[in-house]
């Protein structure tokens, strides 16, 4: 086996491409398929290149900074339209609700009831238990709006 692992590193890089592959099925994030791809290079160059230890894992090395600079390139050019795209900004999916005041709400500070939780907001005054419209989200806090039947 050890004649085996020293004499075909090329396997070797070809099964760790492999493994990291798979490992990316089961962890997301889209990143271990790019340092598979910088395997499987690494890999199939050492099947044509005699290379030392260190020549493959400075290839590795290479390989595997172009593959994931590449595929970030790729990802910030191909964007990947979704069903629905505020699924993981739930700040955002606030705009357009209406809350509940529950700390008076001032042009710099406040509170207001969204659910089960409360978040800070700003706007015009309203006293507490007034109902408002969630306007924009700035850095967290929310901005709101006055309903017409409450003013």
């Amino acid at each position: 086996m050890d004649d085996f692992s020293i004499n075909n590193p090329e396997y070797i890089w070809l099964g760790l491409a492999a493994l990291l592959a798979l490992a990316e099925l089961f962890v997301p994030g889209v990143f271990l398929i790019w340092v598979a791809a910088a395997a499987a290079v690494t890999g199939i160059l050492s099947f044509f290149i005699d290379l030392t230890g260190a020549g493959q894992l400075t290839l590795f090395g290479l390989s595997t900074i172009i593959a994931v600079l590449g595929g970030r390139r790729w990802y910030l050019t191909h964007h990947v339209e979704s069903e629905n795209p505020l699924l993981n900004n739930r700040a955002a999916q606030l705009v357009g609700e209406t809350v509940t005041i529950v700390e008076a709400i001032s042009a710099t500070s406040g509170r207001v009831k969204v659910a089960d939780g409360e978040w800070p907001a700003k706007g015009p005054d309203m006293k507490k238990g007034a109902i408002a419209k969630v306007a924009a989200v700035e850095g967290g806090v929310l901005r709101l709006e006055a309903l017409e039947d409450t003013v």
